[in-house]
Order: C-alpha cells, then sequence, then structure tokens
C-alpha cells in the first residue's frame, strides 16, 4: 500500500506544478524544478524518454489520466492496461516529485 497522498487516481486531472518548468533540451523533456523543495528526491531535474514526453504532452489539467490513456492507446500500437500502468506510474513519480498537481 503506497502513500495515499501519491495515489494516483485515473478518473482525475493533473497538471504540471506551477513550481516547475519543462523544456525540449536535444529531443527530450527535461522538468526543471522552480523552488527549493521540488524534485529534492535523487536530483533536482527529472527527464522524460519518449514514452513519458507524450504523457506530459497530454497532462494539460483539461483531461482525465483515462482519456489521456485512451488518446495514446489510438496512436500507440500497445495494450491499455501497458498504457494505463505507464500513465500511473509516471503520474505517481511525478507527483512524489511535487512536479504535477491533481486539479
Amino acid at each position: 500500500m503506497g502513500d495515499a497522498k501519491y495515489e494516483v487516481d485515473l478518473n482525475a486531472i493533473y497538471k504540471a506544478s506551477k513550481d516547475v518548468v519543462a523544456r525540449d533540451i536535444e529531443g527530450e523533456i527535461v522538468i526543471i524544478p522552480l523552488a527549493a523543495g521540488i524534485g529534492d528526491m535523487e536530483d533536482e531535474l527529472y527527464t522524460l524518454n519518449e514514452t513519458g514526453r507524450e504523457i506530459w504532452a497530454g497532462l494539460d489539467g483539461k483531461k482525465s489520466l483515462k482519456a489521456l490513456a485512451e488518446e495514446l492507446y489510438s496512436r500507440f500500437d500497445a495494450p491499455e492496461e501497458a498504457i494505463e500502468k505507464d500513465v500511473a506510474g509516471l503520474v505517481g513519480e511525478l507527483l512524489k516529485r511535487k512536479m504535477l498537481v491533481k486539479l
């Protein structure tokens, strides 16, 4: 059982924290904290791979994670369950790092 504070709800809507900025650096998304105590796990910067980049782009504060997963499922050849797991995994990690907020 994880910390309830970081539980991911696929029916919820998430968006980037106002305390971070994301930059495209040589094809990778790098999330940079603007305030102390954000992203203070192993390191301050957080880099997203191609899959993470697609998920990050969909975290617009308008659609649920379920809708985002369905959108990604329609574009990529992967099982829906795998996409939902990837979305939930990344969102959980970004919540722990205080880089996302739940609306």
